[in-house]
């Protein structure tokens, strides 16, 4: 944060752009055992040895906020913490952190609910089973109703995340008309939603290399042509959407 605060701080100002930062949902206990020493590239955290179930947590604060100028936090779950590897135990577990997440008072938009890479890819890249890729309608429906009352207590913002969603060509086709209309769903509960790309890179650049996060459509302004298709089918347009207030100077604190 501090490297990238130096960075923002060289390029040329613009009342369109903004400093935010992305954080994971960890463990308190991970934290701890980074903060003690003897894990030198723990920047994804711990994978193991943790308790399932501990108390959650995200590493910064409100002080780092304030002094680094960061307008706003994204934060998402990543990654289960000390569950088996079971449907209906990683269902749980990341339940648990959405909601930790859209009660945080630090963060203002939980990002990509019910994102998931890594086990379970099949040697084609795909996701075909589980955790939730067969039928959405495995998280249950109260879980999603949980979520959303959580966010719009808290007046959390929710992520329509394009790149690694809607348009991950490793996610079955079913799955992301299933999931479109769980964001509809949350809509219409009162949710306040917006999109992020989720490029991962300095340019809009949608051709990454081979196996890495491929999608449908080609180019940038095609991807957004679909995504839009997509949403606009379940009544989710581009007025529904929150966006930043243009930046005020490029030294703003967080209020």
């Amino acid at each position: 944060m501090e490297s990238s605060r130096r960075e923002f701080d060289g390029i040329p100002p613009s009342p369109h752009v903004h400093f935010g930062v992305e954080v994971s949902c960890m463990s308190a206990w991970e934290l701890a055992q980074i903060a003690a020493g003897g894990h030198d590239d723990a920047i994804y955290g711990i994978r193991s040895g943790g308790p399932a179930g501990g108390a959650l947590a995200i590493g910064f604060t409100a002080y780092d906020a304030a002094r680094l100028g960061i307008e706003y936090v994204v934060g998402g779950t990543h990654w289960p913490h000390y569950v088996p590897m079971e449907r209906e135990a990683v269902i749980r577990d990341y339940h648990r952190q959405n909601m930790f997440l859209a009660c945080h008072p630090l963060v203002d938009i939980v990002a990509h609910p019910w994102w998931w890479m890594g086990h379970w890819q099949a040697a084609d890249g795909m996701y075909h089973t589980d955790p939730w890729f067969d039928d959405f309608r495995k998280v249950p429906q109260s879980m999603h109703d949980e979520f959303a009352a959580a966010a719009r207590e808290h007046g959390a913002v929710v992520e329509i995340n394009l790149y690694a969603m809607l348009l991950w060509s490793y996610y079955p086709e079913s799955f992301k008309r299933q999931y479109c209309d769980y964001l509809a769903g949350l809509k219409a509960a009162g949710v306040v939603l917006s999109v992020g790309s989720d490029h991962h890179a300095q340019h809009h650049r949608y051709a990454e290399p081979e196996g890495l996060f491929p999608i449908s459509g080609k180019g940038g302004n095609a991807a957004f042509d679909i995504a839009e298709r997509m949403l606009t089918a379940v009544g989710i347009r581009d007025g529904d959407l929150w966006r930043l207030p243009p930046r005020k100077s490029k030294g703003m604190n967080r209020s």
